[in-house]
């Protein structure tokens, strides 16, 4: 059975940054990082392919770098400049193909997903 764990997550202030993991799998499968604010749907945030390939909502590229290491079998998502907005529960999430399609956003497209982790930012 596929079992994805995130950690990382904590509490910062305003302008920090944090590293959240999510042990991963063997293969090189589409993986993103979602979030679900208080009071908000759960929206992705990132989407790695297996080649590598990444996708970014808008608001948050430049910010936010999520990456892949095969070899250790981790999701990484690097959250710089965080702001209290992205307060949040965040979660790794797996397909089932190697590639994502421009669908990625949509929640159906993983199969498995994480327990989430709490990032909480405060002004």
């Amino acid at each position: 059975q596929v079992q994805l764990a995130e950690s990382g997550g904590g509490s910062v202030q305003a302008g920090g940054s944090l590293r959240l993991s999510c042990v991963a799998s063997y293969r090189p499968y589409c993986m993103a990082w979602y979030r679900q604010a208080p009071g908000k749907e759960r929206e992705g945030v990132a989407v790695i392919d297996g080649d590598g390939r990444t996708t970014y909502v808008d608001s948050l590229q430049g910010r936010f770098t999520i990456s892949k290491d095969n070899a250790k079998n981790t999701l990484d998502l690097q959250m710089n400049s965080l702001k209290p907005e992205d307060t949040a529960i965040y979660y790794c999430a797996r397909g089932l193909t190697s590639s994502c399609p421009n669908t990625w956003r949509d929640e159906y497209m993983y199969a498995y997903w994480g327990q989430g982790t709490q990032v909480t930012v405060s002004s």
